[in-house]
């Protein structure tokens, strides 16, 4: 596949560049490049291109690094929007996105602090609606769903005290006679 890139030239800390077109699998530097487009010298912002050869070779298929895309959108060789070369850890920032998202923080703040004060007014409406719906009878089973939850909410005094589980009774350890212990390590130690 043929790629249009740039080829460095020039000195060290004195970068200028060639437009080429060369073989996408081929090394920028290895000078076997198929055509030459023109140059460009971002010190002195020179951009000197073939425009011609550009839309040629463009037509044909070859691939456009975004570095050179970019370069023949500002010379208008080519119409279309700028590509973002930079890594993707560092995305372009939008400024009309991050400006329509602060004024919409700010919207929501304001909004957040309306309704506060519409509170009393939906709960005296509610408390109207409620008054005028007539007022049905409970039945049973309703009855013992509250009794339910009242027992499941209020704690009972054998709930409050925490169970504790009786410690198993051990025999107490007697200890041993020393002569007896360095008898024994001594004869592990021979053993070993």
């Amino acid at each position: 596949m043929l790629k249009m890139r740039l080829q460095r030239i020039g000195r060290k800390n004195d970068p200028s560049f060639r437009l080429i077109v060369t073989d996408s699998r081929r090394g920028p530097k290895s000078g076997k490049h198929i055509d030459l487009l023109g140059s460009y010298n971002p010190k002195q912002n020179q951009v000197q291109f073939d425009g011609e050869k550009a839309r040629e070779w463009i037509a044909k298929g070859v691939q456009v690094s975004p570095t050179v895309h970019n370069l023949l959108v500002s010379q208008k060789i080519i119409e279309g929007k700028k590509i973002n070369v930079l890594p993707r850890k560092s995305p372009v920032v939008n400024e009309e996105k991050v400006k329509a998202e602060a004024e919409a923080a700010e919207a929501a703040k304001v909004a957040s602090e309306a309704p506060v004060e519409d509170a009393p007014v939906e709960v005296e409406v509610a408390a109207e609606e409620a008054v005028s719906a007539p007022e049905e009878v409970a039945t049973e089973p309703e009855v013992a769903v509250v009794a339910e939850t009242k027992a499941e909410v209020e704690p009972t005094l054998e709930d409050a005290t925490p169970e504790v589980a009786p410690e198993p009774e051990t025999a107490p350890v007697e200890p041993e006679p020393e002569a007896e212990v360095k008898e024994r390590v001594s004869t592990e130690n021979k053993d070993a």
